[in-house]
């Protein structure tokens, strides 16, 4: 057994959390990644893993161990792309978060597409509204809503993004049409209550400088695709990005008000950790999805 395979299998199975969720992503038996990681503590001479019925947990060698080796991978892997004389090919394991909704809409959708252009890489995707660390938990890159501050992190913008103010028609015919952010007093809002989303209030821009509203509504959720749902139903009104909501602006089933107000735009973003080469299958994914973004008439439905 190769030194390599016995370390990606210690990373998986740590990472997985038990070996047969590890062996799927490998193709093999959970009995075959048991054998890796025998092999592994064996020849290192000490216990990496105490195993149970009730699961697997890393010794205290083990956590130190498991960090080692993901950078041996990453090193690996940039080494690799660096020097390959094809740096066309893209083959390995693609493993990509981004959050629930955009994820969902405009990435698990393309994800056939792309996996026939290059049918020697596996993808994995993470889907989650909370902000995962790249590096330890072992994602090769992460698609961002925002601006990134992170110096160990690479960000490459892939489409300008704003959140509007909207509602359907229905809404603003029974409630009225807020002329100023104050307004939102009034009106039943429909906010993001993760971390503490609502209580932060909505941005808005008024004499050249952003200032956030507080809003009140009687939903909020942590599921931005649950208040998606609940703004289309016209049960209240929303700040969404514009992402989420193009296909119904221009279908005429969602209006935006408060236009003037609207804080600037900023970017969707593909961000991965810094490291001296590139691996080809993180480039080939991003230059994809910004083709696809910057489609002609993608955000309006068209990719559908």
């Amino acid at each position: 057994m190769d030194r390599y395979t016995e370390i990606r299998s210690f990373v998986l199975v740590a990472e997985k959390g038990s070996f047969a969720a590890a062996a799927l992503i490998e193709g093999v038996t959970p009995v075959v990644m048991g054998r890796r990681l025998d092999g592994l503590e064996a020849r290192l001479g000490v216990r990496l893993m105490h195993r149970s019925t009730r699961g697997l947990t890393l010794t205290a060698l083990g956590e130190q161990f498991l960090e080692q080796c993901r950078q041996l991978l990453r090193d690996f892997d940039s080494v690799e792309s660096g020097i390959s004389a094809d740096r066309s090919s893209v083959r390995g394991h693609l493993v990509i978060s981004a959050p629930a909704a955009f994820g969902r809409r405009h990435i698990a959708p393309h994800a056939p597409a792309f996996r026939a252009a290059y049918p020697e890489l596996k993808l994995s995707f993470n889907f989650t509204d909370s902000v995962v660390d790249l590096v330890r938990e072992g994602y090769d890159m992460a698609l961002r809503i925002g601006e990134v501050t992170d110096p160990n992190y690479v960000a490459v913008p892939l489409y300008p993004n704003r959140r509007v103010v909207c509602g359907t028609p229905d809404y603003f015919e029974r409630h009225g049409v807020p002329r100023v952010p104050e307004d939102l007093a009034d009106h039943n809002c429909l906010a993001f209550n993760l971390q503490g989303g609502q209580q932060r209030g909505w941005n808005f821009m008024r004499d050249g400088r952003l200032t956030a509203v507080r809003v009140d509504g009687d939903l909020a959720c942590n599921d931005g695709e649950l208040l998606y749902t609940w703004v289309k139903e016209g049960l209240g009104i929303g700040w969404r990005s514009t992402w989420e909501i193009q296909a119904e602006l221009k279908r005429g089933e969602l209006v935006t008000v408060l236009d003037e107000f609207a804080a600037p735009s900023y970017p969707i973003q593909a961000v991965y950790p810094q490291q001296r080469y590139l691996p080809a299958k993180v480039r080939h994914c991003i230059d994809y999805l910004k083709e696809t973004y910057n489609r002609p008439g993608y955000w309006e439905g068209g990719h559908a």
